[in-house]
């Protein structure tokens, strides 16, 4: 099976998001954190919290610092003051964008994804602008040198949900609708336990093609809006070459 490939269009930034690893930490802390405040420490109870522990454990975030977020959501802290926002807009060469933002203050995130924006060539939208480009899904990506028996793991998938299964030279990413992510993971990380990535996420259903400067400026807003700590996600349908 073939299609666009979200991880093919971020992998070509895995080696500056590596050297940020300590931000990526406190960001999936926050997120463990609210998820464990909001609908308790259970995983299998709380689909937010397991899709967090997931995207730590694909980051290879240490389990202890898992354990602090959740033990610090479970206690006396004000985290309900917490609001989950999505903000929409149009970067370089028309490129769509999706920002997931999780924030105390949402004038102060607005105003710095705005900014940001603003910098690169592009425009924030009004909501709906630009999220019906986009679906949602649970997405499962490999190395192919991680996976012991790549058979087994096709055969898992579909058996469990996968609706798409596309491949690239080095990785495999696995698809499915974001109800059926939870049984499968259970059932494919048995069989190959080591992803790149593991979240849910937002698949552009087409992508857009830009030249090499718009390429470079798209690059450079969504380095702005990932350093940005009240970002979570940054989503585009740009078909950038790694």
């Amino acid at each position: 099976m073939a299609g666009h490939s979200k991880w093919k269009n971020i992998q070509h930034r895995k080696g500056a998001q590596d050297a940020k690893r300590g931000k990526v930490f406190t960001k999936i802390a926050v997120e463990i954190t609210v998820a464990a405040k909001r609908a308790g420490g259970n995983p299998e109870d709380n689909p937010a919290l397991r899709a967090a522990l997931a995207k730590a454990k694909a980051a290879n975030m240490p389990k202890e610092n898992c354990d602090r977020a959740i033990k610090k959501g479970l206690g006396d802290l004000n985290m309900d003051s917490y609001s989950e926002k999505t903000y929409e807009g149009y970067g370089p060469g028309g490129v769509a964008l999706l920002v997931e933002c999780l924030t105390d203050n949402v004038n102060r995130t607005v105003s710095n994804v705005r900014h940001a924006f603003s910098r690169s060539g592009g425009n924030l939208g009004t909501d709906g602008s630009v999220a019906w480009m986009f679906k949602r899904m649970g997405v499962l990506v490999y190395e192919r040198k991680e996976i012991p028996n790549i058979e087994a793991l096709y055969e898992a998938a579909l058996e469990n949900g996968a609706e798409d299964i596309r491949e690239e030279e080095e990785t495999i990413e696995i698809l499915c609708a974001p109800e059926d992510f939870h049984i499968l993971q259970s059932k494919v990380l048995p069989i190959a336990p080591n992803p790149l990535a593991a979240e849910l996420s937002y698949i552009p259903e087409n992508s857009a093609d830009l030249d090499a400067d718009k390429a470079v400026s798209l690059t450079k807003l969504i380095d702005l809006l990932e350093d940005d700590d009240d970002v979570q996600n940054v989503y585009h349908n740009a078909n950038l070459e790694a």
